[in-house]
């Protein structure tokens, strides 16, 4: 067994150099303020830096301000290369990307094992771009932190969110869903059919977000799933698509970031 899962997508996502990465994220995080509170989860999306990273900056330009006390990270993308059913966990001690390796939190990994929808799985980790694209832009702002990468499959809200409700921790813990919109519909079409996505998620509706809607559909649901229970609010913080960036209108990829708060806060 390898201790360490190796970038998959560096130089197709990302920079695959060092400096030219931290540069292209200076770049992406520069015009992203915020001086809203630190949500307890985001939502982000998870395609090539120059399609959805400024949605993605947008996102985690929330966490800029008292970055210093999230020392973990929960992190679930949906599987696009490897179908099964559940959550899969891995069994390496670090994932590496162009900045260094971050260390999984194995303790945590190993108690959420015990519940019937977790299992330890390498396969659909080995290519997955939708956690892997997230890792520079924690790595740069949080520095040091512990994660908890899961890759989620067939998997309903509730098995989902009791996941999430295991490893839900305190203000050091950071609940992180990446996902993007609708894919391959025209540029209108694409506003349209996102724009009622983008209000259920605002209104904690997981039940109304259908198998077009969002890659992350599965991740997403079982948050709002625990969020409504934990009586918390989902704020909107950005929307584009790829015909907004980089890419042709005829034929675009939803995105939109996202944060949810205690209802308090």
């Amino acid at each position: 067994m390898t201790a360490v899962r190796q970038p998959a997508v560096a130089g197709l996502f990302y920079p695959d150099d060092r400096e030219r990465l931290l540069i292209t994220l200076d770049q992406l995080m520069t015009e992203m303020v915020s001086d809203a509170p630190v949500p307890k989860a985001l939502i982000v999306p998870h395609a090539g830096y120059p399609y959805s990273g400024g949605v993605a900056a947008r996102a985690y330009a929330q966490l800029a301000a008292e970055a210093g006390r999230i020392s973990r990270v929960v992190l679930l993308g949906p599987a696009h290369r490897v179908p099964f059913r559940g959550l899969a966990a891995p069994s390496v001690e670090w994932f590496a990307t162009p900045l260094g390796e971050v260390a999984l939190d194995r303790m945590a990994i190993d108690d959420i094992l015990e519940l019937p929808q977790v299992v330890e799985m390498d396969a659909p980790h080995a290519d997955e771009h939708s956690l892997e694209v997230q890792l520079p832009f924690l790595q740069h702002l949080l520095g040091a932190f512990e994660l908890i990468p899961l890759v989620v499959g067939e998997a309903s809200a509730e098995r989902v969110g009791q996941v999430l409700e295991r490893l839900w921790g305190g203000d050091e813990t950071l609940i992180l869903i990446s996902s993007d919109l609708s894919h391959y519909l025209d540029y209108d079409t694409a506003r349209e059919r996102d724009a009622v996505t983008c209000r259920h998620i605002r209104e904690l509706e997981p039940e109304d977000i259908g198998l077009e809607d969002a890659c992350g559909r599965n991740p997403i649901k079982g948050l709002l799933w625990l969020a409504e229970r934990r009586g918390m609010r989902v704020e909107q913080l950005m929307y584009q698509n790829s015909g907004d960036t980089a890419g042709d209108k005829r034929r675009v990829v939803g995105y939109g970031s996202f944060a949810v708060y205690d209802a308090a806060a």
